[in-house]
């Protein structure tokens, strides 16, 4: 072998060696990953849609990852105080971000972030899709949505719509319900679903528009009134519930996704490991019966880092547009 050749076997030798060094704590990290419980962050209060959902997948990833995942609700500033600690923890595989819609509209919503949305976190996977219910107090005068329709363009002045606060799944189709039927109503916040929805059952506010996940037992029970439903198709745990496309609004359609973060950096045997868990969770019949009751839909086709990756870049792009119309900001 000649001098020449000696010496690029041993450059090749080396640049293979220091891929294998780099690649090691990684796969160290994979082999025992998870030896210690996961923490789940919900940026949003106990007991609200996006709780719910987090705390059935949490159980069924479980049974994959072999250790407990623990919920923890970090509420405030419409999800993004949750999803800043996410961003700065560290990139072990120990704490994870479930996060709706909110990622993406929330560049646009708040004139200052913590976190970059783009470049902070490492994809998992998409979770489920959640239509949106447009609920009344059960006084309300009209019975149907055109009634309802006709009754809030009448008399937008003197009604109240509720949310869970700016940038919630509640405000985000209240907008763009408002903003489609051409009328203003005075909208009052909340700090979470849970008050927001006492204040429908005790009369306080008139209406609201929020994710089958928190209303479908109100519903059920008659505790409400529900004139439709924002998904392209009937949802059927509430088939009697109309689309509110097929009652008059043509096109309009909310519907609210949910994602599963890592912080950047953890290493992708790890990511590997809780995408195959997301996998798993999804497909569990507890998990998916679940999900059906409430009117979810799992998108277990969509489970990778790539689709989330993709779809929140055009959900970024499409929100953006409509908040910038709307000139709706938070502080």
């Amino acid at each position: 072998m000649t001098l020449r050749r000696k010496m690029m076997s041993v450059a090749v030798a080396s640049v293979m060696a220091a891929g294998v060094a780099a690649l090691a704590p990684g796969l160290a990290m994979a082999q025992n990953y998870p030896s210690k419980p996961v923490t789940m962050i919900v940026p949003f209060a106990a007991g609200g849609p996006t709780d719910v959902v987090a705390r059935s997948l949490a159980e069924s990833m479980r049974k994959t990852l072999g250790q407990t995942i623990v919920v923890e609700n970090v509420a405030g500033a419409g999800g993004t105080i949750g999803t800043a600690r996410v961003a700065k923890a560290q990139n072990d595989g120990y704490t994870l971000l479930l996060m709706h819609i909110g990622f993406s509209t929330a560049p646009a919503l708040y004139r200052k972030l913590s976190y970059d949305a783009a470049n902070d976190f490492a994809p998992v996977g998409l979770t489920v899709d959640v239509p949106m219910t447009m609920i009344a107090r059960d006084n309300f005068p009209a019975n149907n949505f055109n009634e309802f329709l006709a009754y809030v363009k009448a008399n937008s002045a003197k009604l109240s719509m509720a949310n869970a606060g700016i940038g919630s799944a509640s405000h985000l189709c209240g907008l763009i319900f408002t903003s489609t039927i051409g009328t203003e109503v005075q909208t009052i916040p909340y700090k979470g679903t849970a008050p927001a929805m006492n204040d429908i059952l005790g009369k306080q506010v008139d209406f609201m528009c929020d994710q089958t996940t928190n209303t479908t037992g109100q519903i059920k029970a008659n505790k409400v009134k529900a004139y439709a439903v924002t998904s392209k198709a009937r949802v059927p745990s509430l088939a009697d519930l109309p689309t509110m496309d097929e009652s008059g609004l043509k096109g309009f359609e909310v519907g609210i996704w949910h994602g599963l973060w890592a912080p950047k950096g953890t290493p992708q045997p790890v990511v590997d490991k809780v995408q195959a868990a997301l996998k798993a969770g999804l497909a569990d019949p507890a998990f998916k019966n679940r999900m059906t009751e409430l009117g979810a839909i799992v998108l277990a086709d969509q489970a990778s880092p790539a689709a989330l990756d993709k779809h929140v870049k055009s959900e970024t792009a499409k929100w953006g547009a409509i908040i910038k119309k709307a000139g709706v900001y938070a502080d």
